[in-house]
């Protein structure tokens, strides 16, 4: 359901679907984000969310339809391939190296993206200022990676993302049973990542909290984007999202 009048998106998905195995998941997906948003993705557990994300990344092998970011159909591209063009993913298990420490679990992926623009070569992300935006991994940089807390490896997590350069990362369920002081921290990054020219577009359970961050919310069921909601307009439409999201 792309939005008239607006700006080019950096990501266009149209009519996209995609299976595992004989199992059909999405059902011709429709979603844009604009450069310097970020959109939320809800729905209530097998809607299809995190499969949209991975779809994206071109991580999920079965897929057809249209993703174009930044004016590239990435559609048949392999992921490291659609990685390069400037694109990350933070899983929701968060990946988190148990043999490694938090400094070489940061150091581990490579850049993929050089900084094209002058928003981008501003929002570069090197250690400083990974640790600037979170302190407790400079306290335990030493640390093997699954020492830390839930919320320091959702920090850990992000913050590799980060080092990759790309300009729109894509977050799945990042505040996923973290303590409410956590997941207020996550959303002042979110903030912060945004007023630093990213994009974002990320997986959320708690729409209370992608309330707090988003611009706008697509509403996903069975495999399809079903609703679309400026966050401007979300309590106006509250009693809708509760039906969606069946709370």
């Amino acid at each position: 359901m792309p939005d008239t009048g607006a700006p080019e998106p950096l990501l266009a998905v149209r009519a996209l679907e995609a299976w595992y195995g004989e199992s059909h998941v999405l059902h011709g997906v429709d979603l844009e984000v604009r450069r310097g948003e970020v959109v939320t993705l809800l729905g209530r557990n097998g809607a299809g969310k995190t499969t949209t994300l991975k779809s994206v990344m071109g991580i999920v092998a079965q897929r057809a339809g249209s993703v174009v970011y930044d004016g590239v159909e990435t559609i048949r591209l392999p992921s490291n391939r659609i990685a390069r063009l400037g694109l990350a993913f933070c899983p929701e298990e968060r990946g988190i190296f148990a043999s490694l420490t938090v400094l070489e679990n940061l150091l581990l992926p490579p850049k993929v993206r050089e900084p094209s623009t002058p928003a981008e070569r501003r929002s570069g992300f090197d250690l400083a200022r990974i640790y600037e935006l979170f302190p407790n991994l400079k306290e335990r940089s030493g640390s093997q990676g699954t020492k830390l807390s839930g919320g320091e490896q959702q920090m850990l997590a992000i913050g590799r993302i980060l080092r990759t350069g790309a300009p729109l990362l894509l977050l799945d369920e990042p505040t996923e049973g973290l303590a409410p002081v956590i997941v207020q921290q996550i959303g002042r990054t979110i903030r912060k990542l945004k007023e630093e020219g990213l994009t974002l577009l990320l997986v959320e359970q708690n729409f209370r909290f992608a309330q707090t961050v988003a611009d706008r919310h697509y509403v996903m069921e069975n495999g399809r984007i079903v609703d679309m909601v400026p966050n401007a307009e979300l309590e106006a439409n509250m009693q809708r999202i509760h039906q969606y999201l069946g709370v």
